[in-house]
Protein backbone atom coordinates (compact mmCIF):
# COMPACT_ATOMS: atom_id res chain seq x y z
CA UNK A 1 0.00 0.00 0.00
CA UNK A 2 2.74 2.48 0.98
CA UNK A 3 5.59 2.99 -1.48
CA UNK A 4 9.06 3.01 0.03
CA UNK A 5 12.60 1.67 -0.24
CA UNK A 6 15.08 0.62 2.44
CA UNK A 7 18.39 2.25 3.33
CA UNK A 8 21.43 0.80 5.07
CA UNK A 9 22.39 3.30 7.79
CA UNK A 10 26.05 2.27 7.80
CA UNK A 11 26.63 2.58 4.03
CA UNK A 12 23.78 4.78 2.80
CA UNK A 13 22.90 2.19 0.15
CA UNK A 14 19.22 2.17 -0.90
CA UNK A 15 17.49 -1.03 -2.02
CA UNK A 16 14.04 -2.58 -2.50
CA UNK A 17 12.19 -4.37 0.29
CA UNK A 18 11.98 -7.86 -1.15
CA UNK A 19 9.75 -9.10 1.65
CA UNK A 20 10.53 -9.39 5.35
CA UNK A 21 13.99 -7.81 5.30
CA UNK A 22 15.50 -6.95 8.69
CA UNK A 23 18.93 -6.02 7.36
CA UNK A 24 20.75 -5.25 4.12
CA UNK A 25 21.24 -8.62 2.37
CA UNK A 26 24.37 -7.26 0.67
CA UNK A 27 26.09 -6.10 3.86
CA UNK A 28 27.64 -8.54 6.33
CA UNK A 29 28.20 -6.23 9.31
CA UNK A 30 25.56 -5.12 11.84
CA UNK A 31 23.55 -2.06 10.83
CA UNK A 32 19.97 -0.92 11.16
CA UNK A 33 18.06 -0.26 7.97
CA UNK A 34 15.57 2.59 7.56
CA UNK A 35 12.47 3.07 5.41
CA UNK A 36 12.71 5.84 2.79
CA UNK A 37 9.20 6.87 1.74
CA UNK A 38 8.21 8.12 -1.70
CA UNK A 39 5.88 10.63 -0.04
CA UNK A 40 8.06 13.33 1.53
CA UNK A 41 5.22 15.41 3.00
CA UNK A 42 2.94 13.66 5.45
CA UNK A 43 -0.70 13.65 4.34
CA UNK A 44 -2.53 13.05 7.60
CA UNK A 45 -5.75 11.09 7.13
CA UNK A 46 -8.84 11.56 9.30
CA UNK A 47 -9.36 9.73 12.58
CA UNK A 48 -11.63 7.11 10.99
CA UNK A 49 -8.44 5.43 9.71
CA UNK A 50 -7.30 4.86 13.29
CA UNK A 51 -3.57 4.31 13.58
CA UNK A 52 -3.35 4.26 9.79
CA UNK A 53 -3.99 8.00 9.61
CA UNK A 54 -0.16 8.03 9.50
CA UNK A 55 0.05 5.46 6.69
CA UNK A 56 2.13 7.68 4.37
CA UNK A 57 5.09 6.97 6.65
CA UNK A 58 4.38 3.36 7.58
CA UNK A 59 5.92 0.44 5.61
CA UNK A 60 2.64 -1.43 5.26
CA UNK A 61 0.88 -3.56 2.66
CA UNK A 62 -2.63 -3.29 4.17
CA UNK A 63 -4.71 -1.82 6.99
CA UNK A 64 -5.89 -3.99 9.88
CA UNK A 65 -9.07 -3.72 11.93
CA UNK A 66 -9.66 -2.02 15.30
CA UNK A 67 -6.59 0.22 15.49
CA UNK A 68 -6.17 3.35 17.62
CA UNK A 69 -3.61 6.15 17.59
CA UNK A 70 -1.55 8.21 20.08
CA UNK A 71 -3.17 11.47 21.22
CA UNK A 72 -1.24 14.68 21.97
CA UNK A 73 -2.55 17.49 24.14
CA UNK A 74 -1.14 20.52 25.94
CA UNK A 75 -0.82 19.94 29.66
CA UNK A 76 -2.21 22.50 32.07
CA UNK A 77 -2.22 21.04 35.58
CA UNK A 78 1.02 19.04 35.47
CA UNK A 79 2.68 21.88 33.58
CA UNK A 80 1.60 24.34 36.28
CA UNK A 81 3.00 22.16 39.08
CA UNK A 82 6.32 21.88 37.22
CA UNK A 83 6.29 25.55 36.17
CA UNK A 84 6.40 24.74 32.47
CA UNK A 85 5.00 26.91 29.69
CA UNK A 86 4.81 24.43 26.82
CA UNK A 87 4.48 20.85 28.04
CA UNK A 88 2.81 18.58 25.49
CA UNK A 89 1.87 15.07 26.48
CA UNK A 90 1.55 12.34 23.88
CA UNK A 91 -0.63 9.70 25.47
CA UNK A 92 -0.89 6.10 24.26
CA UNK A 93 -3.39 4.14 26.28
CA UNK A 94 -7.01 4.12 27.38
CA UNK A 95 -8.49 7.56 28.06
CA UNK A 96 -11.69 7.93 26.01
CA UNK A 97 -12.29 11.54 27.07
CA UNK A 98 -9.26 12.70 25.06
CA UNK A 99 -9.78 10.19 22.24
CA UNK A 100 -7.21 7.62 23.40
CA UNK A 101 -8.72 4.18 22.88
CA UNK A 102 -5.91 1.62 23.00
CA UNK A 103 -7.45 -1.44 24.67
CA UNK A 104 -4.04 -2.80 25.70
CA UNK A 105 -3.32 0.59 27.33
CA UNK A 106 0.15 0.70 25.77
CA UNK A 107 1.90 2.31 22.81
CA UNK A 108 3.05 -1.17 21.88
CA UNK A 109 -0.11 -1.21 19.77
CA UNK A 110 1.61 1.24 17.43
CA UNK A 111 4.29 -1.42 16.87
CA UNK A 112 1.88 -4.31 16.44
CA UNK A 113 -0.48 -2.57 14.00
CA UNK A 114 2.49 -1.49 11.88
CA UNK A 115 4.47 -4.75 11.93
CA UNK A 116 1.44 -6.95 11.28
CA UNK A 117 0.30 -4.67 8.45
CA UNK A 118 3.75 -5.04 6.87
CA UNK A 119 2.99 -8.76 6.60
CA UNK A 120 1.47 -9.63 3.26
CA UNK A 121 -1.68 -11.80 3.55
CA UNK A 122 0.06 -14.59 1.63
CA UNK A 123 3.01 -14.69 4.08
CA UNK A 124 3.79 -18.26 5.14
CA UNK A 125 4.89 -19.29 8.60
CA UNK A 126 4.36 -18.06 12.16
CA UNK A 127 5.66 -14.74 13.42
CA UNK A 128 7.54 -14.93 16.75
CA UNK A 129 7.59 -12.06 19.26
CA UNK A 130 9.57 -12.07 22.51
CA UNK A 131 8.77 -9.47 25.14
CA UNK A 132 8.57 -8.60 28.81
CA UNK A 133 4.78 -8.39 28.53
CA UNK A 134 3.28 -5.26 26.95
CA UNK A 135 4.56 -5.92 23.43
CA UNK A 136 3.22 -9.47 23.47
CA UNK A 137 -0.15 -8.25 24.75
CA UNK A 138 -0.39 -5.82 21.84
CA UNK A 139 0.68 -8.38 19.22
CA UNK A 140 -1.68 -10.99 20.67
CA UNK A 141 -4.61 -8.57 20.41
CA UNK A 142 -3.83 -7.53 16.83
CA UNK A 143 -3.10 -11.05 15.58
CA UNK A 144 -6.10 -12.52 17.38
CA UNK A 145 -8.50 -9.97 15.88
CA UNK A 146 -7.00 -10.31 12.38
CA UNK A 147 -6.42 -14.09 12.40
CA UNK A 148 -2.63 -13.90 12.01
CA UNK A 149 -0.61 -16.88 13.37
CA UNK A 150 1.59 -15.72 16.26
CA UNK A 151 3.87 -17.25 18.87
CA UNK A 152 4.72 -15.02 21.83
CA UNK A 153 7.53 -15.76 24.28
CA UNK A 154 7.24 -14.10 27.70
CA UNK A 155 9.02 -14.78 31.03
CA UNK A 156 6.79 -16.65 33.48
CA UNK A 157 7.27 -13.85 36.03
CA UNK A 158 5.65 -11.39 33.59
CA UNK A 159 2.50 -13.35 32.77
CA UNK A 160 0.31 -10.93 34.72
CA UNK A 161 0.80 -8.52 31.79
CA UNK A 162 -1.07 -10.84 29.42
CA UNK A 163 -4.64 -9.74 30.12
CA UNK A 164 -7.32 -9.04 27.53
CA UNK A 165 -10.94 -7.92 27.43
CA UNK A 166 -11.90 -10.74 25.08
CA UNK A 167 -10.66 -14.35 24.78
CA UNK A 168 -7.68 -14.76 22.47
CA UNK A 169 -8.02 -16.58 19.15
CA UNK A 170 -6.45 -20.04 18.85
CA UNK A 171 -4.03 -18.67 16.21
CA UNK A 172 -2.02 -17.13 19.08
CA UNK A 173 0.16 -19.39 21.25
CA UNK A 174 2.27 -18.57 24.32
CA UNK A 175 5.53 -20.10 25.52
CA UNK A 176 7.08 -18.90 28.77
CA UNK A 177 10.62 -19.08 30.09
CA UNK A 178 10.70 -20.33 33.72
CA UNK A 179 10.40 -18.28 36.91
CA UNK A 180 13.61 -16.31 37.57
CA UNK A 181 14.25 -15.70 33.86
CA UNK A 182 14.02 -12.30 32.20
CA UNK A 183 13.39 -10.57 28.86
CA UNK A 184 16.79 -11.55 27.46
CA UNK A 185 16.06 -15.23 28.21
CA UNK A 186 12.79 -14.86 26.30
CA UNK A 187 14.66 -13.31 23.35
CA UNK A 188 17.22 -16.14 23.43
CA UNK A 189 14.47 -18.78 23.39
CA UNK A 190 12.62 -17.02 20.57
CA UNK A 191 15.81 -16.95 18.47
CA UNK A 192 16.21 -20.70 18.91
CA UNK A 193 12.58 -21.32 17.93
CA UNK A 194 13.19 -19.34 14.74
CA UNK A 195 15.77 -21.92 13.64
CA UNK A 196 12.69 -23.86 12.51
CA UNK A 197 11.36 -23.12 9.00
CA UNK A 198 7.87 -22.91 10.49
CA UNK A 199 8.73 -19.67 12.31
CA UNK A 200 10.25 -16.29 11.52
CA UNK A 201 11.38 -13.53 13.85
CA UNK A 202 9.49 -10.28 14.15
CA UNK A 203 12.85 -8.54 14.39
CA UNK A 204 12.46 -6.01 17.21
CA UNK A 205 14.45 -2.84 16.58
CA UNK A 206 15.66 -4.25 13.25
CA UNK A 207 12.13 -4.16 11.86
CA UNK A 208 11.48 -0.82 10.16
CA UNK A 209 7.74 -1.30 10.72
CA UNK A 210 8.20 -1.51 14.47
CA UNK A 211 10.27 1.67 14.63
CA UNK A 212 8.05 3.66 12.26
CA UNK A 213 4.98 2.53 14.18
CA UNK A 214 6.50 3.87 17.38
CA UNK A 215 7.50 7.05 15.56
CA UNK A 216 3.83 7.95 15.14
CA UNK A 217 4.01 9.38 18.67
CA UNK A 218 6.25 12.15 17.33
CA UNK A 219 4.07 12.58 14.25
CA UNK A 220 1.10 13.02 16.58
CA UNK A 221 2.96 15.66 18.58
CA UNK A 222 4.29 17.63 15.61
CA UNK A 223 0.98 17.68 13.73
CA UNK A 224 -0.85 18.76 16.90
CA UNK A 225 1.63 21.43 17.98
CA UNK A 226 2.38 22.58 14.43
CA UNK A 227 6.13 22.16 14.85
CA UNK A 228 8.79 19.71 15.98
CA UNK A 229 9.18 19.78 19.79
CA UNK A 230 12.44 21.01 21.30
CA UNK A 231 12.88 18.16 23.80
CA UNK A 232 11.68 14.57 23.84
CA UNK A 233 11.29 12.43 26.98
CA UNK A 234 10.66 8.69 27.17
CA UNK A 235 11.64 5.68 29.27
CA UNK A 236 13.83 3.10 27.56
CA UNK A 237 14.39 -0.64 27.81
CA UNK A 238 15.78 -1.22 24.34
CA UNK A 239 15.86 2.42 23.23
CA UNK A 240 13.94 1.54 20.08
CA UNK A 241 11.22 4.12 20.73
CA UNK A 242 13.79 6.88 21.08
CA UNK A 243 15.52 5.78 17.86
CA UNK A 244 12.10 5.88 16.21
CA UNK A 245 11.50 9.40 17.53
CA UNK A 246 14.81 10.54 15.99
CA UNK A 247 13.91 9.01 12.63
CA UNK A 248 10.45 10.59 12.64
CA UNK A 249 12.11 13.92 13.43
CA UNK A 250 14.38 13.58 10.39
CA UNK A 251 11.38 12.91 8.15
CA UNK A 252 9.56 15.94 9.55
CA UNK A 253 12.58 18.11 8.73
CA UNK A 254 12.50 16.78 5.17
CA UNK A 255 8.74 17.50 5.06
CA UNK A 256 9.62 21.17 5.56
CA UNK A 257 6.45 22.33 7.32
CA UNK A 258 7.37 21.59 10.94
CA UNK A 259 10.79 23.20 11.40
CA UNK A 260 14.35 22.22 10.63
CA UNK A 261 15.64 21.43 14.11
CA UNK A 262 16.32 18.16 15.92
CA UNK A 263 14.67 17.44 19.24
CA UNK A 264 17.07 16.90 22.11
CA UNK A 265 16.41 13.29 23.09
CA UNK A 266 16.32 12.57 26.83
CA UNK A 267 15.42 8.92 27.52
CA UNK A 268 15.54 7.46 31.05
CA UNK A 269 16.38 4.11 32.63
CA UNK A 270 15.14 2.49 35.85
CA UNK A 271 17.79 2.09 38.58
CA UNK A 272 19.49 -0.37 39.19
CA UNK A 273 19.20 -1.64 35.59
CA UNK A 274 21.06 1.07 33.63
CA UNK A 275 23.40 -0.45 30.99
CA UNK A 276 22.85 2.27 28.38
CA UNK A 277 23.17 5.09 30.91
CA UNK A 278 26.42 3.57 32.20
CA UNK A 279 27.90 3.37 28.69
CA UNK A 280 26.65 6.81 27.62
CA UNK A 281 28.11 8.53 30.67
CA UNK A 282 31.62 7.38 29.74
CA UNK A 283 31.06 8.21 26.04
CA UNK A 284 31.27 4.55 25.05
CA UNK A 285 29.60 3.33 21.87
CA UNK A 286 29.82 -0.18 23.24
CA UNK A 287 27.91 -1.34 26.30
CA UNK A 288 30.25 -1.89 29.24
CA UNK A 289 31.22 -5.47 30.17
CA UNK A 290 28.70 -6.93 32.63
CA UNK A 291 28.22 -10.18 34.51
CA UNK A 292 25.18 -12.00 33.10
CA UNK A 293 23.84 -13.15 36.46
CA UNK A 294 24.27 -9.71 38.01
CA UNK A 295 22.50 -8.09 35.06
CA UNK A 296 19.63 -10.55 35.35
CA UNK A 297 19.27 -9.80 39.06
CA UNK A 298 19.26 -6.05 38.43
CA UNK A 299 16.60 -6.49 35.76
CA UNK A 300 14.41 -8.35 38.24
CA UNK A 301 14.69 -5.49 40.77
CA UNK A 302 13.23 -2.69 38.64
CA UNK A 303 9.56 -1.77 39.00
CA UNK A 304 9.23 -0.98 35.28
CA UNK A 305 9.75 -4.59 34.14
CA UNK A 306 9.34 -3.71 30.47
CA UNK A 307 12.62 -1.74 30.64
CA UNK A 308 14.80 -4.82 31.11
CA UNK A 309 16.45 -5.49 27.75
CA UNK A 310 20.02 -6.71 28.27
CA UNK A 311 20.85 -6.60 24.55
CA UNK A 312 19.54 -3.22 23.34
CA UNK A 313 20.30 -1.68 19.91
CA UNK A 314 22.61 0.88 21.47
CA UNK A 315 25.89 0.38 19.60
CA UNK A 316 24.71 -0.62 16.13
CA UNK A 317 24.89 1.99 13.33
CA UNK A 318 21.59 3.88 13.46
CA UNK A 319 21.08 2.83 17.08
CA UNK A 320 20.61 4.79 20.30
CA UNK A 321 24.21 5.98 20.58
CA UNK A 322 23.95 7.58 17.16
CA UNK A 323 20.53 9.06 17.93
CA UNK A 324 21.75 10.69 21.15
CA UNK A 325 24.98 11.90 19.53
CA UNK A 326 23.12 13.47 16.59
CA UNK A 327 20.64 15.34 18.81
CA UNK A 328 22.92 16.42 21.67
CA UNK A 329 20.87 14.11 23.87
CA UNK A 330 21.42 12.60 27.29
CA UNK A 331 20.17 9.71 29.45
CA UNK A 332 18.60 10.17 32.87
CA UNK A 333 17.96 7.56 35.57
CA UNK A 334 15.33 7.18 38.29
CA UNK A 335 14.74 4.62 41.02
CA UNK A 336 11.55 2.78 41.96
CA UNK A 337 10.63 5.34 44.61
CA UNK A 338 10.94 8.24 42.16
CA UNK A 339 8.91 6.24 39.64
CA UNK A 340 6.09 5.78 42.15
CA UNK A 341 6.03 9.47 43.06
CA UNK A 342 5.91 10.44 39.38
CA UNK A 343 2.98 8.10 38.69
CA UNK A 344 1.06 9.55 41.64
CA UNK A 345 1.84 13.11 40.51
CA UNK A 346 0.60 12.42 36.98
CA UNK A 347 -2.65 10.83 38.15
CA UNK A 348 -3.32 13.62 40.65
CA UNK A 349 -2.73 16.37 38.10
CA UNK A 350 -3.81 14.94 34.74
CA UNK A 351 -6.47 12.57 36.07
CA UNK A 352 -5.41 9.21 34.65
CA UNK A 353 -3.11 6.42 35.86
CA UNK A 354 0.08 5.67 33.92
CA UNK A 355 2.37 2.67 33.54
CA UNK A 356 5.60 2.40 35.59
CA UNK A 357 7.73 3.00 32.48
CA UNK A 358 5.90 6.27 31.85
CA UNK A 359 6.65 7.18 35.47
CA UNK A 360 10.35 6.73 34.71
CA UNK A 361 10.00 9.06 31.71
CA UNK A 362 8.33 11.72 33.87
CA UNK A 363 10.97 11.31 36.59
CA UNK A 364 13.73 11.77 34.03
CA UNK A 365 12.06 14.88 32.64
CA UNK A 366 11.72 16.43 36.10
CA UNK A 367 15.39 15.73 36.84
CA UNK A 368 16.46 17.31 33.56
CA UNK A 369 14.41 20.42 34.31
CA UNK A 370 15.60 20.74 37.91
CA UNK A 371 19.25 20.33 36.90
CA UNK A 372 18.95 23.17 34.38
CA UNK A 373 19.64 20.98 31.34
CA UNK A 374 16.21 21.82 29.95
CA UNK A 375 14.90 25.35 29.44
CA UNK A 376 11.44 25.63 30.97
CA UNK A 377 9.98 27.81 28.22
CA UNK A 378 10.90 25.39 25.43
CA UNK A 379 8.40 23.03 23.81
CA UNK A 380 8.64 19.70 25.64
CA UNK A 381 7.17 16.41 24.48
CA UNK A 382 6.56 13.81 27.19
CA UNK A 383 5.86 10.41 25.64
CA UNK A 384 3.49 8.61 28.01
CA UNK A 385 3.85 5.12 26.59
CA UNK A 386 1.09 3.50 28.62
CA UNK A 387 -1.80 4.55 30.80
CA UNK A 388 -5.42 4.08 31.75
CA UNK A 389 -4.85 0.43 32.66
CA UNK A 390 -6.25 0.74 36.18
CA UNK A 391 -9.40 2.30 34.76
CA UNK A 392 -9.72 -0.17 31.87
CA UNK A 393 -9.31 -3.17 34.15
CA UNK A 394 -11.99 -1.83 36.49
CA UNK A 395 -14.46 -1.36 33.63
CA UNK A 396 -13.99 -4.68 31.84
CA UNK A 397 -14.02 -8.41 32.49
CA UNK A 398 -10.49 -9.68 31.90
CA UNK A 399 -9.17 -12.88 30.36
CA UNK A 400 -5.60 -14.01 31.06
CA UNK A 401 -3.51 -15.93 28.54
CA UNK A 402 -1.89 -19.02 30.05
CA UNK A 403 1.30 -20.65 28.71
CA UNK A 404 0.90 -23.49 26.26
CA UNK A 405 4.39 -24.58 27.33
CA UNK A 406 7.16 -23.52 29.74
CA UNK A 407 10.60 -24.01 28.23
CA UNK A 408 14.06 -22.97 29.41
CA UNK A 409 16.23 -21.16 26.87
CA UNK A 410 19.00 -23.53 27.98
CA UNK A 411 17.10 -26.57 26.70
CA UNK A 412 18.29 -28.57 23.70
CA UNK A 413 17.54 -26.73 20.45
CA UNK A 414 15.84 -29.74 18.84
CA UNK A 415 13.57 -30.17 21.85
CA UNK A 416 12.70 -26.46 21.85
CA UNK A 417 11.79 -26.53 18.16
CA UNK A 418 9.79 -29.74 18.49
CA UNK A 419 7.64 -28.36 21.32
CA UNK A 420 7.04 -25.07 19.47
CA UNK A 421 6.11 -26.76 16.21
CA UNK A 422 3.68 -29.11 17.96
CA UNK A 423 1.64 -26.15 19.20
CA UNK A 424 0.85 -25.06 15.65
CA UNK A 425 0.54 -28.54 14.15
CA UNK A 426 -2.33 -29.04 16.57
CA UNK A 427 -4.26 -26.17 14.96
CA UNK A 428 -3.24 -27.05 11.40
Amino acid sequence: MTKYKLQNIATGDIFDDSGWLLSDPNYSKPSLIRAVYNTKQLNLKDDSHGFYKFSDWLPISRQLANSSFPVTYKSEKLAKVLDLENLYITFSGYWPEIGAKMDTCSFKETEAYSVCARLKPEQKGVIVVASAGNTSRAFAKVCSENNIPLLIVVPEDNLDALWFDTPINNCVKLISTPTGSDYYDAIDLANKICLSEMFFEEGGAKNVARRDGMGTTVLSAATTIGRIPDYYFQAIGSGTGTIAAWEANLRLIEDGRYGNHKMTLVPSQNIPFTPMYDAWKVSSRDLLPADEDESRQKALLIAAKVLSNRRPPYSVPGGLFDALSDTNGDIEIADNGELEKACILFEQTEGIDIHPAAGIALSGMIKSINSGKVEREKILMLNITGGGEKRFRSENKLYYLKPDAIISSQSDNKEIIKKAEELFKLIG
